[in-house]
Order: C-alpha cells, then structure tokens, then sequence
C-alpha cells in the first residue's frame, strides 16, 4: 500500500507560482510512476506530469503540452516526495491537482491517488 498526501495549493495572480508537494509513505516513490492530475467541475480528470520509477535508465517524463515550459515535476528520494513546480500560471490552470502512484512505467492508469489539493489562479 502506498498512501499520498498532497500539499501547497493555494490562491495565485496568473504569471505567479506554486510548488505542489505529495508526501508518499509505505513505498519509496523511487520505484514508482509518480504523476499529476488535475479536475475541474464537470470535467473529466487531466493528466498534467509524470516521472518514470528511478530504475529506467535516463530521465523518462512526461507532460501534457498544455504546461510543457512552465511546469516541472521533479522527486526528492530523502524525502519521499515529488514536487509540481508550476510557474507562469494561468486561469485555466485552476483545478483540484491529484498526486498518483503505479508500480509500471508511465502506465494507462494509476493505482494509488492522493486526496488532491485546491489551485486557484486569478486572473
């Protein structure tokens, strides 16, 4: 079992920044896919980044072209943790931000989700 906390949402002027945090505890996040969503009511959920398990050979990540250049996902393996750094926000990024989990790399779906966490950009 792994379980995710997600922190560092919060209430922005578009152009500014948040760096999003998710804690994993029971599993070193290391050796798992780690990625983040992003929902708004009434849509569906979004794919935003991820980050391949350590283990594959280079640095395997991936975005969703509407954040590649101002969003960077990156891992602290002291910490247990990955980050969303996201820079130069814009209104339409506003959404509840899910951190996720999988054993497989870069896979379809993800096994274990956080609670999310709120991100509002004002315009």
């Amino acid at each position: 079992q792994v379980q995710l906390v997600e922190s560092g949402g919060g209430l922005v002027q578009a152009g500014g920044s948040l760096r999003l945090s998710c804690a994993a505890s029971g599993r070193t996040v290391s050796s798992f896919t780690m990625g983040w969503f992003r929902q708004t009511p009434g849509k569906e959920r979004e794919f935003v980044a991820a980050i391949a398990p350590i283990s594959w050979s280079g640095t395997n990540i991936d975005y969703a072209d509407s954040v590649k250049g101002r969003f960077t996902i990156f891992r602290d393996n002291t910490k247990n943790t990955v980050y969303l750094q996201m820079n130069t926000l814009k209104p339409e990024d506003t959404a509840i931000y899910y951190c996720a989990a999988d054993p497989r790399f870069l896979p379809p779906g993800y096994t274990y989700w956080g609670q999310g966490t709120q991100v509002t950009v004002s315009s």
